[in-house]
């Protein structure tokens, strides 16, 4: 059983302690928050014990095994580099961390501590429609191009138009549309149709100056795909991937709920496998499999993949964000 400690105290923390304990792989030991209160609203109910507001000693606590952490992303890199000196395998949510320098001191950083692993907690890519949509792209012959839309609005953006700034949407922290909705768009391009030879991204930039919406292209040899993602506003599009006359088509880019196939004649199959309830258990899954067996060679090279796939979507969204000229404090430092 993984002893799972937690940073960050919001929904999404809720479901991924959720699907963890679904799985039956991971007890919830330990919770940390800025204040113990905090900690024990949260914790108590979901079965921790060890609550405390000090991150070096919720690190160096013996009770935790692996941490997921879901604070503002501007506090990735460092509470996973602290977690990873700390011999902890740490599942950091996405975004992983805001720019490639940060990427390449905590890939040092595991060198130095090889019974660490590090994962992003990049839900669709452990589902198996991503699988499904990988397997049905090798059979259009020849593919044209994608189109993939995520766009949701945010229910912080309300403060945005109230003259405030919440972190989501602040260059302090790293936010904007890009770095959250757009991690998963990455994601599904680079794991899909690998790396771009060239990208350029059109924002639409709010009054905090972080990206409320836009639109990415990636160039590759034979194609393009464009990525539309926003929190400002709703999109009820599908999302396409393009061969000669056939076409792939998914509801949702991010969730993966259906995915049909559309053939010459314009015959749709549904090729789409039924989602878990809880779309973060498989990843869960997956990061224990790695966790409770890292010598298993089919468990080592699923870790090293998914490693190396977060670092190219880490360096695309960064190469993304200098061609808007989006800079965070940390991009200097």
């Amino acid at each position: 059983m993984i002893k799972l400690g937690i940073i960050g105290t919001n929904w999404i923390t809720q479901q991924f302690v959720d699907a963890a304990h679904a799985t039956q792989e991971y007890k919830l030991t330990a919770v940390y928050s800025r204040t113990i209160e905090k900690a024990k609203e949260f914790g108590e109910p979901n079965g921790a014990t060890i609550f405390l507001d000090d991150l070096e000693t919720f690190f160096a606590n013996d009770d935790i095994d692996a941490v997921y952490i879901a604070s503002p992303n501007s506090l990735h890199f460092e509470q996973a580099k602290l977690a990873i000196e700390h011999d902890k395998s740490v599942i950091v949510e996405k975004p992983i961390v805001s720019n490639i320098k940060q990427m390449e001191t905590l890939r040092q950083t595991l060198e130095q501590h090889p019974q660490s692993r590090l994962f992003e907690a990049a839900r669709q890519i452990h589902q198996p429609n991503f699988k499904v949509v990988e397997d049905q792209i090798a059979k259009l012959g020849r593919v044209q191009g994608a189109t993939l839309t995520y766009m949701k609005y945010s229910s912080r953006y309300d403060a945005v138009l109230a003259g405030k700034e919440p972190n989501v949407f602040s260059l302090k922290f790293a936010g904007g549309a890009l770095q959250d909705l757009g991690v998963y768009v990455a994601y599904d391009a680079v794991g899909w149709f690998g790396m771009p030879d060239d990208v350029t991204y059109y924002p639409s930039l709010e009054p905090t100056r972080v990206d409320g919406k836009g639109v990415a292209i990636l160039s590759y040899p034979e194609f393009d795909v464009t990525l539309n993602i926003g929190k400002t506003s709703n999109s009820y599009l599908p999302s396409e991937i393009y061969g000669l006359k056939d076409t792939i088509v998914m509801n949702n880019p991010a969730d993966l709920e259906t995915v049909s196939y559309h053939d010459a004649v314009g015959h749709e199959t549904l090729i789409s496998e039924k989602v878990a309830d809880n779309p973060m258990v498989d990843e869960a899954k997956d990061f224990a499999r790695v966790i409770n067996d890292p010598q298993d060679k089919a468990n080592d090279q699923d870790y090293w993949k998914w490693l190396d796939l977060s670092q190219n979507v880490n360096k695309l969204l960064y190469n993304l964000r200098q061609s808007a000229k989006i800079v965070f404090p940390d991009d200097n430092q």
